[in-house]
């Protein structure tokens, strides 16, 4: 039984824990806004890499290399903790929702390329054309407006009278997009 007790012992206090993982939870984020949204949708090999070695790094940092499964939960309840407060405060306050997450860029109006979206989120012209072809677009002219989303996600709204007109969910809602 001592050993069961031994295994749930903290190895460092409460507050240690909660700032370690409130604090890797923050630079975390930070760096994944940073890199762009368009990774969050797709994963390669490379992406895979690094998320494999960012967790087993920040769980070392977190955990300040403590072996105790207590230390372990109180990082990992700080962490989900964060997520959760960040998920229902950024559905009660808009404005806070805007700030932590990113805008959604257009990228074709009209049939026609916005190289400024292009540029912004870096993404080459052929990549946007993958993406319109895995929507089953075969021709610009078919598209009223593409989207890439706050997710990471390629969004059509197909041109009226276009084939499949009329599929897409999507409202525009600001003048700008």
């Amino acid at each position: 039984m001592d050993k069961f007790i031994e295994i749930f012992e903290l190895q460092a206090g409460y507050a240690e824990m909660i700032i370690r993982g409130t604090t890797m939870y923050w630079v975390l984020y930070a760096l994944l806004r940073i890199s762009g949204r368009r990774d969050l949708g797709s994963l390669g090999m490379a992406d895979m890499l690094v998320l494999v070695l960012v967790a087993d790094a920040a769980g070392n940092a977190m955990s300040g290399d403590s072996y105790s499964m207590g230390d372990g939960m109180i990082v990992v309840a700080t962490i989900v903790g964060w997520s959760y407060l960040l998920d229902r405060l950024g559905y009660y306050v808009p404005a806070l929702r805007r700030l932590l997450e990113p805008q959604r860029v257009c990228l074709v109006r009209s049939g026609r390329v916005l190289a400024g979206g292009l540029k912004r989120e870096h993404i080459t012209r052929s990549e946007l054309m993958e993406q319109l072809r895995l929507k089953g677009v075969a021709n610009l002219a078919e598209v009223e407006r593409a989207y890439l989303e706050s997710t990471g996600e390629f969004s059509v709204i197909r041109a009226s009278g276009s084939p499949r007109d009329g599929a897409s969910t999507l409202e525009d809602e600001s003048p700008s997009g």
